[in-house]
């Protein structure tokens, strides 16, 4: 049964956002008050958050597929939708977030740090947004975006100030268990430890946490036993504590082959960038079961041989816990050496400078491409892209309403410069996209409707004139009334008429 896992491929969607409404107020005796319709809710984040209580990736490794929900839909009467929650994932704090194509996106080596896997869909603006001076009762609304979506796999190591790295059954879980108070599996059979075990050592005033790493045979840089499954949990340890086992039955082995061995496959084995190598950090070896007492002549024998390679060597006892308490101090030492130099480290670094966007950014390009059926002119950009996702396309003021977005942002002119003339293909998007013939300067069969684009006359039914009305009316009339006595007078002067007649 599998109790541990340390990483797993997880397929994250996030919600999409909500349509906006398209709705005209009713009022008493004003049936067409203007447009109230709302706006679309924001489609739900999905949210991968370092936890400490969290010590294992199991549930995604049974739940792989997880979605945040949608936003809701915008309503009449000025109402928008509802934004949908985040999808919180805890994660084990240690936990590295990568890619499809194996690129780390973050690092969540803090508790609390958050990390926006896949960002939820943008709600669509409902026609009272959307309502202007020149538009006065439009027609449409935006459709709401699709959130994104990714394959991600998420690498958890183990976050602990010493490794306990060696041989199997070299006495790593009994040595953890003794020095805190954790409770490894232990048993006399290689390969008792099938995942990582944490312990946190009280020294005197100092404290650190150790990992008991699963036991590393020869190959294991390459993937032999539990090779690659185990070594990246020593990646983020500041030293190293070689377990040797001196009352070992096995033909061929003793305390200093095992060292050579795991110090060539802990040399093999490839850090991150910015880390240092895994043998240039501090080391530290005990030699274990001393209770033994030919365990005990082994280790009096090869410690000279040890100490003249530069390392300091511990005697020890599980079993007794002779030497336990100085094997603490040591490392407690190292732990809070490597701590300090972390933190200047830390205050040395420069400061993070923010640039600002390019103003004059056209947030688009043209990628002129060839074909069997003639040169297609793509255009690709965040802009662009969202704005066609958003356009109703049954709806021909909303496709009216987006020529007229694409416009301002000068993808006519790009066109023109690219090489476009009527009639040519031009697709929004990448992959199929969004086909259309370009017609210049003719944004929409939108045009051709009566009175202006956005323009509904049932709801502009105010007949009461102004007073700049009445006074042009009354010039009028007056004019005419001046008119027509200058008429009269001529025509009697004439002789055409008399007043006596």
């Amino acid at each position: 049964m599998v109790t541990f896992v340390d990483q797993v491929q997880v397929h994250l969607q996030a919600g999409r956002g909500g349509n906006g409404c398209v709705s005209i107020r009713r009022e008493k005796f004003k049936p067409l008050a203007g447009p109230d319709g709302g706006a679309g809710g924001n489609g739900g984040d999905v949210v991968l958050l370092a936890d400490p209580q969290i010590t294992t990736l199991l549930e995604y490794h049974r739940r792989p597929h997880r979605s945040a929900e949608n936003g809701g839909f915008g309503a009449g009467d000025y109402r928008a939708g509802t934004t949908a929650p985040e999808l919180i994932l805890p994660v084990p704090v240690g936990t590295v977030v990568k890619n499809a194509a194996g690129e780390t996106l973050a690092d969540l080596a803090e508790p609390g740090t958050r990390f926006v896997a896949a960002k939820g869909g943008l709600g669509g603006l409902g026609n009272l947004a959307l309502a202007s001076n020149k538009r006065k009762a439009p027609g449409f609304a935006l459709l709401g975006t699709e959130g994104t979506s990714g394959t991600f796999t998420l690498e958890l190591k183990t976050i602990a100030d010493v490794a306990f790295v060696g041989y199997p059954s070299a006495g790593k879980s009994s040595l953890i268990a003794a020095m805190s108070a954790a409770k490894p599996k232990i048993a006399d059979y290689p390969f008792t430890t099938l995942h990582p075990n944490l312990g946190v050592v009280q020294a005197g005033e100092h404290r650190f946490t150790v990992a008991d790493v699963p036991g590393l045979i020869e190959g294991a840089s390459e993937g032999k036993g539990l090779g690659l499954d185990f070594l990246r949990h020593v990646e983020r340890c500041s030293a190293l504590l070689h377990v040797l086992d001196c009352a070992t039955l096995e033909p061929g082995r003793d305390p200093i082959s095992d060292l050579d061995i795991i110090l060539e496959e802990l040399g093999a084995y490839p850090v991150p960038a910015g880390q240092a190598p895994l043998l240039e950090r501090p080391q530290v070896i005990a030699l274990n079961k001393i209770d033994v007492p030919e365990a005990r002549e082994l280790a009096d024998f090869v410690r000279p041989e040890l100490e003249s390679r530069g390392y300091r060597v511990f005697e020890i006892s599980t079993v007794s816990h002779e030497g336990l308490r100085q094997l603490g101090f040591a490392l407690a030492e190292l732990v809070e050496a490597a701590r300090a130099k972390q933190l200047a480290e830390a205050t040395e670094q420069p400061k993070i400078v923010l640039q600002p966007k390019p103003v004059n950014e056209s947030g688009f390009r043209i990628v002129t491409e060839g074909g069997s059926y003639g040169t297609i002119y793509r255009v690709l950009g965040a802009k662009p892209e969202r704005w066609v996702e958003q356009t109703d396309f049954k709806n021909d003021e909303a496709v009216g309403y987006l020529a007229d977005r694409l416009q301002k942002i000068g993808l006519e002119d790009a066109l023109v410069k690219a090489g476009a003339v009527a009639g040519s293909t031009v697709v929004i998007g990448p992959g199929a996209g969004v086909v259309f013939d370009w017609e210049p300067t003719v944004t929409s069969a939108a045009e051709v409707q009566m009175g202006a684009r956005g323009t509904d006359h049932r709801v502009d039914q105010s007949s009461r004139r102004t007073n700049v009305e009445r006074r042009a009316e009354y010039t009028r009339m007056m004019d005419a009334k001046a008119e027509a006595r200058a008429e009269l007078a001529r025509e009697r002067e004439a002789g055409m008429w008399s007043e006596d007649s």
